[in-house]
């Protein structure tokens, strides 16, 4: 179960990196609503981080958290924000992709 909560955490870090970068484009109380969204993500994320790491080893799901976050925010990067796709940045994504599934494997 804190497996799953853990992935949720990872998807809503994605939810605040991705605010942010929608803030940065806005203005006004469009801006203000990215940054609220950023705090509530933030919020959340870092909540069901807490619950994860009560029973995972830390170092275990602050990689899985982090490297969901930064997988996900790279895909966001990519299909909403324009970011640029080449070989390089597909190959390593696929890499952390590997060691967040290998780490899964080898934990208890």
């Amino acid at each position: 179960m804190n497996w799953i909560i853990l992935i949720i955490a990872g998807f809503f870090e994605v939810g605040f990196a991705s605010c942010l970068g929608k803030a940065k484009q806005a203005t006004g109380n469009e801006m203000y609503a990215w940054y609220a969204g950023f705090l509530i993500c933030l919020a959340i994320s870092m909540t069901l981080l807490i619950k994860a790491t009560q029973t995972l080893p830390l170092g275990t799901a602050y990689a899985v958290w982090t490297g969901i976050g930064a997988v996900g925010t790279v895909l966001m990067g990519i299909f909403f924000f324009k970011d640029p796709v080449n070989f390089w940045r597909i190959f390593f994504i696929t890499t952390l992709v590997g060691s967040i599934v290998g780490l899964k494997m080898v934990s208890n």
